[in-house]
């Protein structure tokens, strides 16, 4: 009976051993795939949180720089470029109170602050996307005056009627962000919001009343008014075209050589002239010359016009783009937003797709800025000066004691606009110098 014993013990043992095997292959497995299942989502995370971070920084500087240029350069602070400044200041909005907010979440997965902070959050998401559009909106009114009416323009776009204007940009979101946020009008009743996540579920009439407001009716302006616009600009550019074919005959004309015994008279009376050529000869011809009196006649004033006319063109093609861009980067927003509000759990989406369309829209924020650098060629200007002075300035201040050994010295304090042009200012000491007739 004992060997029999042995052996069931050691069969015992083997199978007990075979197990503990198993059990601890299993487990290098799960924790193998674990980890990596971890690299591949850390992975994900460090590459979305680095283009978050890149589009919060990129949106934040560029459109300070458009304020700086702005307020820098005189030849910039047009009525128009109100409205712009007004919009940057918007989009940095965007950039400091809603975008962090948006990486956060996004990043670790569930809503790290209190719940009242999500509902600002959320508050001014709404309020910024609306003051962005809506000055995009009096943007597009500027500019149908100032191309279609350029007589009214004037008259209509004074300085307290757009200050009238922006304060309405301003004031009119808060009707569909903090109030109905605050008091709960948004949600839908009965249902529970899982705070842990900060969702924003919203009911169809808020969808359709805020998203309305915030997008379909500005946008529906926009483009009326640059359909108008283009629509003149298409007659302008004929108008031009025939201007400058005439003016080219004109000066064939002028510079075809003349026979020598052609006398020329030019006799001006009631604002008409009449050009009298008498060849010599016994017999004489009369030839009169009526001007042209259509408008079509050079003049320093006309040309100033049309200089005028090209810049307003231009203007308006600049600010068209960014209106386009606007719509391409939030009509995918608000189609799904209505959509997923109106029919609810009948409309299903994966859960990246959120992420995304927010992302797209924000991405916007630092598109205006790029726009202007890329299409207009007095903003271009006006940030190469601005950066040029903020480098120099900078590296005056990194030389200190030895910026009088490395030539011509730079003072941040020195560093001037005038009109337009910048002027960067000598040190005072070679000023005082300067003065003393050294």
């Amino acid at each position: 009976m004992r060997p029999v014993t042995s052996k069931m013990e050691e069969a015992v043992t083997v199978s007990w051993v075979e197990e503990e095997e198993e059990v601890t292959s299993v487990d290098c497995n799960n924790s193998s795939v674990e980890s990596l299942g971890m690299e591949s989502v850390g992975v994900d995370v460090v590459v979305s949180g680095l283009c978050m971070g890149l589009i919060i920084i990129c949106a934040i500087l560029g459109n300070l720089l458009v304020v700086v240029s702005v307020v820098r350069h005189r030849r910039l602070r047009v009525i128009t470029n109100y409205f712009v400044v007004s919009l940057a200041i918007a989009d940095i909005l965007v950039a400091i109170m809603v975008m962090p907010f948006n990486a956060s979440k996004q990043i670790a997965g569930r809503w790290l602050f209190h719940r009242v902070l999500c509902d600002v959050w959320n508050s001014f998401d709404v309020y910024a996307s609306t003051a962005s559009i809506l000055h995009l909106c009096c943007i597009s009114i500027d500019r149908y005056y100032a191309i279609v009416r350029p007589l009214e323009y004037p008259m209509v776009m004074t300085k307290k009627r757009v200050a009238f204007m922006l304060s309405g940009v301003w004031l009119a979101p808060l009707l569909i962000s903090f109030l109905p946020i605050f008091m709960g009008w948004y949600s839908m009743p009965g249902m529970e919001v899982n705070q842990a996540q900060c969702e924003f579920v919203v009911n169809s009439v808020y969808a359709v009343v805020s998203s309305s407001i915030s997008f379909w009716i500005p946008c529906s302006v926009m483009v009326y008014m640059y359909y108008r616009i283009y629509l003149e600009a298409a007659r302008q550019e004929r108008m031009l075209h025939r201007h400058s074919r005439l003016s080219q005959a004109a000066v064939l004309v002028s510079s075809c050589p003349s026979s020598s015994n052609t006398t020329t008279t030019t006799i001006a009376g009631n604002g008409a002239g009449t050009e009298l050529l008498v060849p010599g000869g016994s017999g004489r011809r009369l030839v009169t010359h009526r001007p042209s009196t259509d408008g079509q006649e050079a003049t320093p004033t006309k040309e100033r016009n049309l200089i005028k006319l090209k810049r307003e063109h231009k203007a308006a093609r600049t600010l068209g783009i960014i209106m386009g861009a606007f719509i391409m980067c939030w009509l995918p927003f608000f189609i799904w937003y209505v959509t997923t509000s109106l029919c609810q759990e009948y409309c299903p989406y994966p859960p990246i797709l959120e992420p995304i369309l927010f992302w797209t829209g924000y991405f916007n924020s630092m598109l205006n800025p790029a726009i202007y650098a890329y299409f207009n060629r007095d903003f271009r200007e006006a940030f190469r000066r601005t950066l040029l002075c903020i480098f120099r300035c900078r590296s005056a201040n990194m030389m200190g004691p030895w910026r009088g050994q490395m030539g011509a010295a730079y003072d941040s304090e020195l560093c001037l606009q005038n009109n337009g042009h910048h002027a960067l200012l000598k040190s005072k000491n070679r000023n005082h110098s300067g003065e003393s007739g050294v």
